[in-house]
């Protein structure tokens, strides 16, 4: 979990403002109700900082004093809210969590949601378009869901899907800050996208998660062969678990099951070990003038050093030993 008192997210600031009736209009432009105590209003600080992705959005949000807010019916996203400072509660139907440094929460738009944040309290949140994970679910089942996906409130930080988020998110904030990061490239956001959704899909106990575990069929090996088939064609661009599962002609629960059961990982998992392989190949085979830094952000690693550490772990060498030693060779 992202455990921290100072603001997150600064260079890529939404809106910052100590206005109260600026504040209550850009939230209702957002399609929130925001409440403040008339006494607390000097204090107010808002701080809302965000990375927009095509179907999530990951952000931070601070407000200073205690205060209210509601999403208006109008919003059909979901959101996964994880402290980083402070409490604040999240009422979702009927569901109250008190959000602290062990507990998050999910709100699903068909059940409404409210949350009343204590005095110097901040959070990341994530918010993912209700037609992505609908998409996703789609994928995973081998059918279109009926019924709008609605997810258990409470999410633990210790251990399971609620540790393996915080633990994503931090990795990606930790890159966002970095000064001298790259831009993600559309390959590197779908990747994370698909990571995202399907941890949640697959971990996170929701009215779906009995379907999807009825899901899988009996092992077939060539449905691998045929996922594998497509993702050695596809690398060079993003891939996705629904594209994954239409050409392996299996539902992405049955595929899941059945790279670990020949492969040991996840598909996603493999799709980065082939990228690193990949990546590997064109240092070995890289011109004169090619960088390491153009060759990893070619085959989606946009953090150069979590990159090379990787690379150094998985092949003895750093990656600019790889094209150094290649050259001298040619």
């Amino acid at each position: 979990m992202l455990t921290t008192a100072r603001p997150l997210l600064e260079r890529q600031r939404v809106f910052h403002s100590r206005d109260p009736d600026e504040t209550r209009a850009f939230l209702r432009g957002k399609e929130f109700r925001f409440e403040l105590a008339g006494r607390e209003a000097e204090h107010l600080d808002v701080r809302i900082n965000g990375v927009y992705f095509p179907s999530l959005y990951i952000g931070y949000i601070q407000y200073g004093p205690a205060v209210w807010i509601e999403a208006r019916p109008e919003r059909n996203d979901y959101w996964v809210q994880l402290p980083t400072v402070g409490r604040f509660q999240v009422s979702v139907g009927g569901d109250t969590v008190e959000c602290g440094p062990r507990l998050g929460a999910v709100s699903s738009p068909t059940r409404g949601a409210s949350i009343r944040s204590e005095q110097g309290s901040g959070r990341t949140n994530l918010s993912l378009s209700a037609a992505a994970l609908d998409r996703q679910l789609a994928a995973l089942l081998g059918r279109s869901p009926v019924e709008p996906i609605e997810f258990a409130t409470r999410m633990s930080l210790d251990d399971g899907c609620g540790r393996r988020i915080g633990r994503y998110l931090r990795l990606a904030i930790d890159e966002f800050e970095h000064p001298a990061a790259a831009p993600w490239s559309m390959l590197t956001m779908t990747e994370f996208e698909q990571l995202i959704l399907t941890e949640l899909l697959m971990s996170h106990p929701h009215n779906y998660s009995e379907a999807l575990r009825a899901a899988a069929k009996s092992i077939a090996p060539r449905d691998v062969k045929r996922a594998i088939d497509y993702l050695e064609a596809h690398l060079d661009g993003p891939i996705t678990v629904a594209a994954l599962a239409a050409a392996s002609e299996v539902a992405g629960r049955t595929l899941f099951q059945h790279f670990h059961a020949f492969k040991g990982v996840s598909p996603m998992r493999y799709l980065r070990d082939l990228r690193f392989a990949r990546t590997r190949k064109a240092l070995l085979q890289a011109d004169p003038e090619a960088s390491v830094t153009d060759i990893a952000a070619a085959w989606g690693f946009t953090h150069l050093g979590r990159f090379a550490v990787e690379y150094r772990r998985r092949f003895g060498e750093s990656p600019s030993d790889t094209i150094r030693h290649a050259r001298k060779i040619s």
